[in-house]
Parts: structure tokens; sequence; C-alpha cells
């Protein structure tokens, strides 16, 4: 192999050259689908979906009998009404993540985070998947997390009634 590259490449400097690059790509590679399962900078927002293979019957349920595993369509019922602001104002509760480290930024770049899935209640769970360690997301859930969304303001405003397993599990 070496010798069809000195061949192919008979300048020994660019074959250096092509060789530090290939490398320096691969590296890089490595090392942000490392950051990006959230092991460098704390745990990041992987969506629902790889909740799945893990968690099949908890999946199923909030997917059938949760209201948030399809939130986003509140936004797309009322975006022709609102200006992108407002629009964004929704995210924080109809999303996972938004605002948070690899949590949802747009359609277009996180479309896996358009709902408010399992990660709203149980955390970022990067580590969770990656170390297979039940302690890195919360477990215990109670009324108090709940509150970021379902305040009594919007309650009143939306007409839902929050629910302690609003999750379906």
């Amino acid at each position: 192999m070496t010798r069809y590259l000195l061949r192919r490449f008979r300048n020994r400097y660019l074959l250096v050259y092509y060789f530090s690059l290939f490398f320096t790509a691969f590296f890089f590679i490595v090392l942000t689908s490392h950051s990006a399962l959230g092991t460098d900078k704390g745990a990041i927002y992987v969506g629902s979906l790889a909740c799945r293979q893990c968690h099949p019957i908890e999946y199923e349920n909030f997917v059938s009998y949760a209201k948030k595993s399809h939130s986003f369509e509140s936004i797309e019922r009322l975006r022709k009404g609102l200006s992108q602001q407002e629009i964004e104002q929704c995210y924080s509760c109809h999303t996972t993540g938004y605002g948070k480290n690899g949590g949802f930024v747009s359609l277009e770049e996180t479309p896996h985070l358009k709902n408010a899935g399992c990660e709203v209640c149980h955390g970022p769970a990067s580590e969770h998947v990656l170390k297979q360690d039940a302690s890195s997301i919360k477990r215990e859930l109670t009324k108090e997390d709940c509150v970021e969304c379902h305040i009594s303001e919007r309650v009143t405003a939306f007409r839902f009634k929050p629910l302690i397993h609003g999750g379906a599990h």
C-alpha cells in the first residue's frame, strides 16, 4: 500500500501533507463525537427515540398517551398568528432542552428534539445512554420538577391539567 502511495504521490511532502490531513480529520471526528455524547462538557439531549431501545414499554406509553410527546403540533397549529419571538417563547415548554447545552435549536438542526420528550423531566440523557448508568438521569420526579412549564398562569391560559404522571409511566 505504501509503495503504491509513493508511486502515486511522487512528492513525499505531498504524501505527508495528505496523511496529516487525514489523521487530523480522523481525530477531530473522534473527539467531537465524544463531546457530542456529552463526555467532555456534561450530558446533552439525545431525544426520546434514544430511550426506546432500553425502555420500550415506557417509550410506547409515552408516545401513545402523553400529550407532550407531540407538543410541537401546538406550535405548528398556532404559528401563522405568532411572531418569531412569540414562537421562540413556546419552545422552552414545547421542545426538549431549548436554550440549554445540546437542546433544541430548530427543526432543521435538531428535529429529534422538536417535542417535549423524556429528557424534559429526566434531564439530558447522553451520559445515561453512553454509560447505561441510572444515576446519570433524574429518576424520582416531584411536582416541583413540573413547575418550569406547568405554572398557574399557563394552566389557566391554555386549559390544561398538570399531571405528575403525565409522562405515561
